[in-house]
């Protein structure tokens, strides 16, 4: 197999690729792997047994109604052949221990986002044509690169992207301690149309705010601007093959009494939308999640599908709606809350309800009370009709502007009291009023923190003051971030019940009292008093 006792009998080919897999964290598991796929007499793995290692069924059905195409199920069939096909190249029929470290090295390895999208994209060429659909890709590949180049239909973007989410989806089901549910393919309509309206030639661009099926759509996106679409909207969508690589490899390694289990790798390919919120749904969550990196896309991920209802209160920490509006009812619900938070607003225009939009704010530190901008990161997010993020810029740092009613010191010139995001004083890219009843969206010429872009389709220059339909939000923290805002809510109401106790006994000598001689002294300041020695 290769693993030889004596590092000297090693080929520099099979060092240079256990050196790259040991890096990635996965060479053990991938040790225990190959020998349990391996044929004992020909030390190589038989391609059927591999391709059986990435197998899963479809359960549910397409429905055309809900926009998902026919093709789908039989697309994701030929899945497994193809990326053993692509990437686990073999010479004489089996896959031998370099080979099967070099294919896996090639689908989860570390490398550049854009190597990632190339393989991702290739592989949904390859599965495409093996599922008779028409071939629009064309590939010349050579071993530093590959360069790829045609044309996608917004229907082929929209399979891509929920055999994306399948990938993902279970590679979290095996790695989760508890069970994720039901998964069912999310509505993905948003990042469909983002990519339209990014990657579409002028003349063919559409009215954003049709609710048109996609299915309907006939439009060709070239396959370079698709690829930098997705490097600036969702950087880590690529990551979702080669997790499901890994996660599937490592499966097989640690649980090999488990991989007959009829239900484990089955998947609901019927469009379901599980909703954590009353904004947030699984597809705008799991967009969300592919722009983030690292704990915060975790916990995103968290958030998406909670394993039972009451998980939801684990994240949702305000909703306008359920709560009340206003900045009180906000601020009593998100105080003493320490870590990332994620703000979402549905509006509509003030003369035309019909065009809603709901935008988001993350910020990756809890609120304070403060009368000027403060903040160290944060983006904004275009979630519907359109996705897009707005990253920082670099240029300034008013990320977020959370401000209520001034402390005891008097104020000549008060500030505005209100949330605001962006922008400069007076001058706000997102502004909120103090009973949450307006926003006030302005365009991006104003603000300098984040980076250009309309927060939804056809903003124009002028300043947009619109309805606020509900206000929603979401803490990232974790279990130790709600532990101590749970803690500071303690603290508060105990010092508040302490305030408002009386003491008694400060009844029985009134005469010598502080507040009896100040109200003396204000009903007749003139009088002379003599002081008792």
């Amino acid at each position: 197999m290769g693993q030889s006792s004596s590092t000297e009998q090693m080929s520099p080919e099979q060092r240079e690729a256990e050196s790259i897999a040991a890096s990635t964290g996965a060479l053990t598991n991938l040790q225990k792997a190959f020998s349990l796929l391996s044929d004992p007499q020909t030390n190589s793995i038989p391609l059927h047994s591999l391709q059986k290692c990435f197998e899963f069924s479809c359960e549910g059905s397409t429905n055309e109604e809900l926009t998902i195409p026919k093709e789908f199920p039989v697309l994701l069939s030929h899945l497994s052949s193809s990326i053993v096909d692509l990437f686990f190249l073999s010479e004489k029929g089996g896959i031998s221990w370099i080979e099967f470290l070099k294919g896996y090295i090639k689908c989860s390895g570390r490398t550049v986002s854009s190597a990632s999208l190339n393989s991702l994209l290739r592989l949904f060429g390859t599965i495409s044509v093996k599922a008779g659909l028409p071939e629009k890709m064309q590939v010349v590949f050579d071993e530093e690169d590959s360069k790829i180049s045609g044309f996608l239909s917004p229907v082929d973007l929209q399979m891509l992207l929920s055999m994306c989410w399948i990938m993902w989806w279970d590679s979290k089901k095996l790695r989760a301690s508890s069970s994720l549910g039901d998964s069912g393919l999310p509505d993905v309509t948003h990042l469909v149309l983002s990519a339209v309206d990014s990657c579409a030639e002028a003349d063919k661009k559409l009215d954003l705010w049709e609710n048109s099926s996609i299915l309907d759509l006939d439009i060709q996106l070239p396959v370079a601007k698709i690829i930098m679409w997705a490097l600036k909207t969702v950087p880590s969508l690529a990551d979702c093959f080669g997790q499901f690589v890994h996660a599937r490899l490592c499966y097989l390694a640690a649980h090999k009494e488990k991989l007959e289990q009829a239900d484990l790798f089955s998947h609901d390919i019927s469009a379901k939308e599980m909703t954590v919120g009353r904004l947030l749904n699984s597809g705008r969550a799991w967009a969300l999640s592919l722009t983030l990196r690292g704990t915060l896309s975790e916990e995103m991920s968290k958030a998406c599908f909670p394993s039972a209802a009451e998980e939801v209160d684990d994240y949702l920490l305000y909703r306008s709606s359920l709560h009340g509006k206003g900045l009180n009812r906000f601020w009593s619900n998100v105080e003493g809350y320490n870590g990332p938070l994620l703000i979402l607003i549905s509006a509509h225009e003030v003369n035309n309800d019909a065009k809603r939009w709901i935008i988001g704010v993350l910020i990756e530190q809890g609120l304070e009370n403060h009368d000027k901008f403060y903040g160290t990161s944060g983006s904004l997010y275009s979630i519907s009709p359109v996705f897009n993020v707005f990253t920082p810029s670099g240029k300034e740092k008013n990320f977020v502007y959370s401000h209520l009613h001034a402390t005891v010191k008097y104020d000549a010139h008060p500030k505005p009291v209100g949330l605001a995001f962006g922008g400069s004083s007076g001058n706000e890219r997102i502004s909120v009023d103090e009973d949450f009843a307006k926003v006030t969206v302005r365009h991006h010429a104003c603000d300098k923190t984040y980076h250009h872009g309309p927060l939804y389709p056809d903003q124009g220059y002028l300043p947009v003051e619109s309805l606020i339909m509900d206000v929603e939000v979401l803490g990232l923290g974790g279990k130790r971030a709600r532990d101590i805002q749970s803690s500071y809510k303690k603290r508060e109401e105990l010092f508040t019940a302490q305030k408002r106790k009386v003491d008694l006994n400060s009844f029985g000598n009134w005469e010598d009292s502080p507040e009896k001689i100040m109200m003396d002294m204000v009903s007749d300041p003139n009088r002379v008093r003599r002081e008792e020695r």
